[in-house]
C-alpha cells in the first residue's frame, strides 16, 4: 500500500514540478503558504477575542487545543517517518522557498490550518466557507510549492479536521 501511494505521490510531484504555473497562481501559492505560517491564525484569534461574543473563549480554547495537539502530532510523525520533502527529491521549475524543516510527512501547515479552521467555523458557521477555502488554499499551496507530497497534505488535512472537531466537542 505504501508503495502504491509513493508511486502516485511521485507522479503528482513530477507533474507539479514541471508545470509552469501562471503568475497569479504562483503569487497565490506563496501568499497562502505564508498565511499558513501562523500569523493569520493569531490575527483571527485576536479578532475573535475582541469581537467574538459569548463563545469567544470556548472558540479560542478549542482552536488552541487542536493546534497544540496537531503540532505535537506532526513533530512526532515527522521524526518517526523521516520522509524527504519533494524539493529534496527533485528540483522545482519555479518555486525556490526554503522548507521549515527537512521532513515531509505529514504537512504541519495542513494540520494546523484544519485544526483551527474547523472549530472556528463550527463556533461561527457564517465563517465556515471562507475558513475552508483558506485552509484548502494553504494545504494545496504546499504541494504546488514542492514542500509536500499529496499524501502528506491529505493526511494533514484529515488529522487537523479530526483534532479540530474533537476540540470543538470538548468546549461546546
Amino acid at each position: 500500500m505504501l508503495e502504491f501511494i509513493s508511486i502516485r505521490d511521485h507522479r503528482v510531484m513530477r507533474r507539479v514540478n514541471n508545470w509552469r504555473a501562471p503568475r497569479w497562481i504562483r503569487v497565490w501559492a506563496i501568499c497562502a503558504t505564508r498565511g499558513g505560517d501562523g500569523w493569520l491564525w493569531y490575527v483571527m484569534l485576536v479578532v475573535i477575542a475582541l469581537f467574538g461574543g459569548a463563545d469567544r473563549w470556548a472558540t479560542i480554547a478549542a482552536c488552541s487545543t487542536s493546534a497544540f495537539v496537531g503540532t505535537l502530532t506532526f513533530l512526532y510523525l515527522k521524526r518517526k517517518t523521516s520522509r524527504k520533502r519533494p524539493c529534496a527529491v527533485a528540483t522545482h521549475c519555479w518555486a525556490n522557498l526554503l522548507p521549515p524543516d527537512q521532513f515531509s510527512f505529514p504537512s504541519g501547515h495542513s494540520i494546523t490550518a484544519f485544526a483551527i479552521a474547523i472549530p472556528l467555523g463550527l463556533f461561527y458557521p457564517s465563517l465556515m466557507v471562507g475558513l475552508l477555502v483558506c485552509a484548502l488554499s494553504i494545504a494545496s499551496s504546499r504541494i504546488l510549492l514542492g514542500m509536500h507530497f499529496l499524501s502528506d497534505v491529505v493526511v494533514g488535512c484529515v488529522l487537523g479536521a479530526l483534532f479540530g472537531y474533537s476540540s470543538y466537542l470538548l468546549y461546546v
